[in-house]
């Protein structure tokens, strides 16, 4: 069944089973979780008829794409938590909206995914920690959103460092290109769920938020920390990537600038015999070194020295080289200077 629930802080641990339609009723010192996998809509008017959910609260919890926020109603709090984890191409987003009263919360997904699997896993940890209140629940919601987060991040720097590592050998394709630039959308915009997502914990931390007591505050400042340090990672992440498109921009016209001078050296070669030859190839009769023995053979090596002196100049110079790094160069070592001060 789509709707389970639990009861915290009776004689029995809590344990899953299905929801009969009937308003629990929790222990004077618990709770009652009741967890929703509502993928067609129905299920949540169902909760809404036994326990009188306010019906904007209901319609935001029913749709697929929701900022995350914190609203307050008279008889309960809906909040809006935004998990999250990296698909083939794109980071994928899961609304995770919870409706938190005295003695009661409910959580409710709109699709079956692992996160709310393992959201109700945390079912014995929650237990395990003796807690009598039912916005504990919610953090350990955001908890488990926010250790999502931290894999995320830490792919997409593997991702684009990998790119950047290939980037010193060849040049990145269009189809490479791009996918960095969706990374930097990709990125951005999980910034702006991490903002409101540090909103949210900041609000559940910070104010006086009906049913959240004094001494639940501290586990959702800890969740904040976690969120800013994300973010900060975040900052290094886009700042990683625009490094990347920069350096391969600069690599891409070293690249063309070395092929440039290439076909200048070779034009600059060429045109040597190129000149010779269409000088004497004119068929004027009288023409000086035309009537020699050993005209032909002179005029040929003069040709070949010019352009064998021309081509150790270019080859000094490095024109004649490709852009690409010669693997039997060694590389120069790098060398550190300390700080002025430094022990």
């Amino acid at each position: 069944m789509s709707i389970v629930a639990a009861v915290h802080g009776g004689d029995q641990p809590p344990r899953w089973s299905d929801w009969d339609g009937a308003a629990l009723i929790a222990p004077e010192h618990g709770f009652a979780w009741i967890d929703v996998v509502d993928v067609e809509g129905d299920d949540i008017g169902k909760l809404q008829a036994a326990y009188g959910l306010h019906e904007l609260a209901v319609e935001d919890s029913m749709s697929l794409s929701q900022l995350a926020k914190v609203d307050l109603y008279p008889d309960h709090v809906f909040v809006v938590a935004k998990a999250a984890e990296l698909g083939a191409s794109r980071i994928e987003y899961t609304d995770v909206s919870i409706f938190l009263s005295e003695q009661r919360v409910i959580t409710v997904c709109r699709m079956e995914t692992d996160f709310g699997r393992r959201l109700r896993g945390r079912i014995d940890r929650i237990a395990a920690r003796n807690v009598k209140g039912p916005e504990y629940v919610i953090h350990e919601v955001l908890d488990l959103i926010v250790d999502d987060y931290f894999p995320i991040v830490q792919m997409i720097a593997d991702e684009v460092l990998l790119m950047e590592k290939r980037l010193l050998d060849d040049s990145l394709d269009r189809d490479e290109i791009g996918r960095i630039f969706q990374l930097r959308r990709e990125t951005i915009h999980f910034k702006h769920v991490l903002t409101r997502m540090s909103e949210v914990c900041n609000k559940l931390a910070s104010l006086d938020v009906p049913c959240v007591s004094n001494e639940a505050k501290p586990y959702f400042r800890d969740v904040l920390d976690h969120l800013a340090r994300i973010d900060a990672m975040s900052d290094g992440l886009i700042d990683v990537i625009r490094t990347a498109l920069e350096a391969s921009s600069l690599l891409e016209q070293q690249r063309q600038s070395a092929i440039t001078r290439q076909l200048a050296a070779w034009a600059g070669i060429l045109a040597i015999p190129t000149a010779i030859a269409g000088i004497y190839g004119m068929n004027f009769a009288y023409m000086p070194e035309t009537r020699l023995r050993f005209g032909y053979f002179i005029v040929l090596g003069v040709m070949i020295a010019i352009c064998g002196i021309l081509y150790w100049r270019f080859r000094r110079l490095g024109w004649l080289q490709s852009g690409r790094a010669d693997p039997a160069r060694k590389p120069r070592p790098a060398r550190f200077h300390g700080m002025p001060g430094a022990g």
